[in-house]
């Protein structure tokens, strides 16, 4: 497996991973997708069989706060560390960056907390109409 930044040459691949994964509310169609990564400075790719499996993206300042947007893996190579391997290149290894995340997924609890999450009471949102 490698992880490396995406290209645009994945973004099919990345948007029907997506799809497939019951994104489809986050991207409308793959123009959108690519503006999406276009203004991310965080966007990576896992690669298995030169087959996009997993997808990352996020925003972050690099000296103090930090947004993952989206941590997606494929189905069937979920609890192989794919995601794990993401999370560790998308954040880094700065400790004094604050990572927020919306883990509202079935399991994402499980996994961010095993990666040092905790549950925040502080965080607040305004949702998207």
């Amino acid at each position: 497996m490698r992880i490396r930044h995406v290209t645009s040459a994945d973004l099919p691949a990345v948007y029907a991973l997506l799809i497939s994964n019951g994104w489809q509310h986050r991207v409308r169609n793959l123009a959108m997708l690519s503006e999406l990564v276009a203004a991310s400075p965080i966007a990576e790719v896992a690669i298995v069989d030169e087959r996009v499996v997993g997808f990352c993206r996020g925003l972050s300042d690099g000296l103090s706060n930090g947004y993952l947007s989206m941590v997606v893996v494929d189905e069937a190579y979920r609890t192989r560390g794919i995601g794990r391997r993401l999370l560790e290149r998308a954040i880094g290894t700065n400790p004094e960056i604050t990572w927020v995340v919306r883990a509202g997924r079935e399991g994402a609890d499980a996994f961010f907390s095993r990666l040092g999450f905790t549950a925040s009471t502080i965080a607040m949102e305004r949702k998207r109409s």
